[in-house]
């Protein structure tokens, strides 16, 4: 297995558009998620989510998405509940004169069921925990009910999906 956006660097960003204009900054901004601290990662993903998924989505959007899923997944991104809120953000959003790119950025999100769905009932490690001193594991401990929550609102929201732009999807 590759490291952590590993397969960033073989997207045209710099071809592809968010709402303010060239793509070519979202690397930068995955990269901040999943390495900056505390505030410069949840700095990162707001930016990200107004460029690539509110008000609209955008081609840019579908490029970044299988790299949420796998900020998502990795335990070592500090706010793995944001990435999957603004995984459900682009799952809500869309775009009137692209369609295509409605339909492709929600039909990257439902791609993410399993993960999804493995976070959701993921619980740590009792090794893992008693490894870890009180104050830590609480914060620990707060953290991953943040993600399993929001994964559980994701999950909900994929298999209740309905938009002009997508197709029923089969559960």
């Amino acid at each position: 297995m590759g490291t952590v956006l590993g397969e960033m660097r073989n997207v045209p960003w710099h071809e592809l558009q968010h709402a303010y204009g060239s793509a070519s900054q979202v690397p930068g901004m995955l990269s901040r998620i999943a390495w900056g601290d505390g505030p410069t990662a949840e700095d990162a993903l707001s930016d990200l989510g107004q460029w690539i998924a509110a008000p609209a989505v955008f081609d840019a959007t579908v490029a970044a998405v299988p790299f949420l899923w796998e900020l998502a997944a990795t335990e070592t991104v500090r706010d793995r509940a944001g990435v999957l809120e603004l995984l459900a953000a682009i799952l809500a959003s869309g775009h009137d004169l692209h369609p295509e790119w409605t339909r492709a950025a929600h039909d990257a999100v439902a791609a993410g069921r399993p993960t999804a769905a493995r976070l959701a009932a993921d619980a740590s490690s009792p090794e893992a925990e008693a490894r870890t001193h009180a104050p830590a594991r609480a914060q620990a401990q707060a953290r991953q009910q943040a993600v399993r929550d929001a994964a559980v609102r994701l999950l909900a929201a994929i298999d209740g999906h309905i938009c002009a732009a997508c197709p029923p999807r089969a559960v």
